[in-house]
């Protein structure tokens, strides 16, 4: 994390206040929020995001969105529809987080960054393509990805002129 996120978040989690670990990105703007691993790996515990009920209010734009996606991701929890009800933004900060939600799905490399369609991603160890007879050698670059609509563990690129699904745990942004 840069000195500046570090001395805003004070070294905690934005959402959580827990142990902060990693800064992510907040596309499409890229403003960037520290995140404890657990905030960061997206936990299926809904007990968990019961803290955005409080992270929901920071004065961090980027704070705010990331609340308000997460927050219309479990709408169908009643504590989570009710802080949606109550959460203000302003219409250019619903635009972005709306803009950059991509439906359900945050698709993330192996540091916790948000990926994006067109992206390029590094991968991080060698990996054995099935089927098509080659291994794809870490530290390849794949240019201009696409995401898997409906899973956030897999992106679709060209390695050695095949296109590929990758797993996402095995590359990181460049």
């Amino acid at each position: 994390m840069d000195a500046m996120l570090t001395q805003r978040s004070g070294g905690a989690c934005e959402l959580c206040a827990g142990q902060a670990e990693i800064a992510v990105n907040v596309p499409p703007r890229d403003d960037q929020v520290a995140l404890c691993a657990t905030c960061a790996g997206e936990t299926a515990d809904t007990q968990h995001w019961r803290c955005l009920m409080s992270s929901m209010w920071s004065e961090v734009p980027a704070v705010k969105v990331l609340a308000w996606r997460k927050l219309s991701q479990l709408k169908d929890e009643p504590w989570a529809a009710e802080a949606l009800d109550m959460l203000y933004l302003e219409d250019d900060i619903l635009e972005w987080a709306q803009a950059g939600a991509g439906g359900d799905i945050l698709h993330r490399d192996s540091n916790g960054v948000v990926l994006a369609q067109g992206d390029t991603v590094t991968l991080i160890k060698d990996l054995p393509v099935k089927g098509a007879g080659f291994t794809a050698k870490r530290g390849t670059a794949v240019r201009g990805i696409s995401l898997v609509a409906d899973n956030a563990a897999q992106i679709e690129g060209r390695v050695d002129g095949q296109r590929i699904v990758i797993l996402t745990e095995f590359v990181k942004k460049r």
